[in-house]
């Protein structure tokens, strides 16, 4: 990507570059982003990172000198939303979203929680929320329709995101930076338990306006803590 980037002219190369969710950025792909730009020394470099939510083990650090500014407002989740994971960040931020309805936690065991996952979507839909608006989220294995889905190519998948026919199904893992206005969480277990936390951080943050999660409450005090725990059964 290096010697491509060399070969464009300098109209086809950036004056700035916007990297997203930079937790998970490898150390390798730093030189091909520096490179597509068309002032290396001058070039403008965005980076956002969230260290609590890298959940692959890159560990990719910027190769050029950056200035960090701590963000410290959460604009996209309700107070009751983001009360839920606000345990789980690594500084305080304050929560600039509305009051909205509690969170909704459906007590069940991780081989059952896609089952009620469904019924909790079905649910929704009968009250009225749009299929665009939803958006069911895996821990573990993902959703059946999810594999259905993806079995047509990752470009089929992904255009379902927008098309808005059916609620999205997806895993958490391919669900962060993105955002529904109402997110049913099953959480069906974890690979991986060294991530299991970043990943229900990640899980936990995804809804706007109403979050349903479906999972066995001693599974998530075991990874998350009380406080979590008791965000999500109070009243």
């Amino acid at each position: 990507m290096v010697s491509l980037a060399a070969e464009q002219p300098y109209a086809e190369r950036f004056d700035a570059i916007v990297i997203d969710e930079a937790q998970d950025f490898a150390e390798t792909w730093w030189p091909a982003v520096l490179a597509a730009l068309r002032e290396s020394n001058t070039g403008e470099l965005y980076v956002f990172s969230d260290e609590n939510q890298r959940v692959f083990a890159r560990q990719g650090r910027p190769t050029v000198p950056l200035v960090a500014f701590d963000l410290t407002e959460n604009l996209r989740n309700t107070k009751q939303i983001a009360g839920t994971f606000s345990s789980l960040a690594p500084t305080v931020m304050k929560n600039r979203g509305g009051s909205g309805v509690p969170v909704r936690f459906i007590q069940c065991q991780p081989d059952e929680a896609v089952d009620h996952a469904d019924g909790a979507i079905e649910e929704l839909q009968e009250d009225g929320w749009p299929a665009e608006s939803l958006a069911l989220l895996t821990t573990h294995s993902r959703h059946p329709f999810q594999v259905e889905q993806q079995s047509d190519g990752q470009e089929v998948y992904w255009r379902s995101f927008w098309e808005g026919e059916w609620p999205f199904y997806g895993h958490v893992l391919g669900f962060k930076g993105l955002e529904r206005p109402a997110v049913v969480l099953a959480i069906n277990g974890f690979r991986d338990e060294a991530r299991a936390k970043e990943m229900l951080y990640v899980g936990l943050s995804r809804a706007r306006d109403l979050l349903v999660v479906c999972g066995d409450i001693d599974m998530i005090r075991r990874i998350a803590g009380d406080a979590v725990v008791i965000r999500l059964t109070q009243t």
